[in-house]
């Protein structure tokens, strides 16, 4: 699944219209729950911690959200929709969901500790990312291509876009050339990603680029949450954002 930007209703409509079991099947969530425009990231960690069997990778959102929790300091501010967990948080801490902005952020009543102990754990406990055993890798961003694929920084994890722009150059180059591979130093069968949304090349709908899946599909921008079986390739959407937040 990719990323959800508190778009609860959209998180609930791709369980449903996959026919998702919470007790058998494994959710494979590529990070960014925290942030966007719709303040209901509270009610997605809560859906997303019934599911028995979930990976939660860490998307930059996330990290952002988990520096709070861990300082009582926002590293951005709250800004990038960061208002929008503040106030899912503040609504849970039933406190006066005022956001007051200035040139140093927001102003919030918000305390670390009004964040659920639950809540807590799950974002202290995200993955930066994952290897299933059909050596398919999930990652949020990326990470780079020329260096071995364990090991590297942390915020490379989340935050990377080279691997996702070059893939798609050697889409759009190499292999129209007459062929060549797309070089990675650790080679996987499929790579899954988020982080850069597939909307800012004028479509909701997941992408591919050489042996890479996107599947941010705008669910933090207006677009549709998207959730994909890896084996038939199958895929279920959300209505968009929008229509279901008007």
């Amino acid at each position: 699944m990719g990323d959800i930007h508190g778009a609860h209703k959209a998180l609930c409509q791709c369980l449903e219209l996959a026919a998702f079991d919470k007790q058998r099947d494994e959710l494979i969530q590529l990070g960014d729950i925290a942030d966007g425009y719709i303040a209901e990231i509270a009610e997605c960690v809560d859906e997303l911690l019934a599911i028995e069997n979930l990976v939660a990778i860490k998307g930059n959102h996330d990290e952002w959200f988990n520096q709070y929790i861990l300082t009582g300091y926002h590293p951005d501010r709250w800004a990038q929709g960061g208002a929008a967990t503040a106030k899912s948080y503040l609504r849970r801490a039933q406190k006066k969901p005022a956001m007051l902005p200035s040139s140093a952020g927001y102003k919030t009543a918000l305390n670390p500790g009004d964040i659920p102990d639950t809540h807590q754990r799950f974002f202290q406990s995200q993955h930066l990312h994952h290897i299933d055993n059909r050596g398919n890798c999930y990652v949020h961003g990326g990470f780079d291509r020329t260096r071995p694929f364990k090991g590297q920084e942390p915020q490379i994890y989340y935050w990377d876009r080279t691997l996702w722009l070059a893939a798609l150059s050697f889409e759009a180059g190499a292999r129209g050339k007459g062929g060549g591979k797309f070089g990675i130093a650790s080679e996987f069968n499929k790579i899954f990603i988020g982080h850069t949304s597939t909307t800012n090349w004028k479509t909701d709908k997941p992408m591919q680029a050489a042996n890479i899946l996107n599947l941010d599909t705008g669910a933090g921008s207006g677009g549709r949450l998207t959730i994909m079986d890896v084996d038939s390739a199958q895929i279920w959407q959300s209505d968009t954002i929008r229509s279901l937040y008007p």
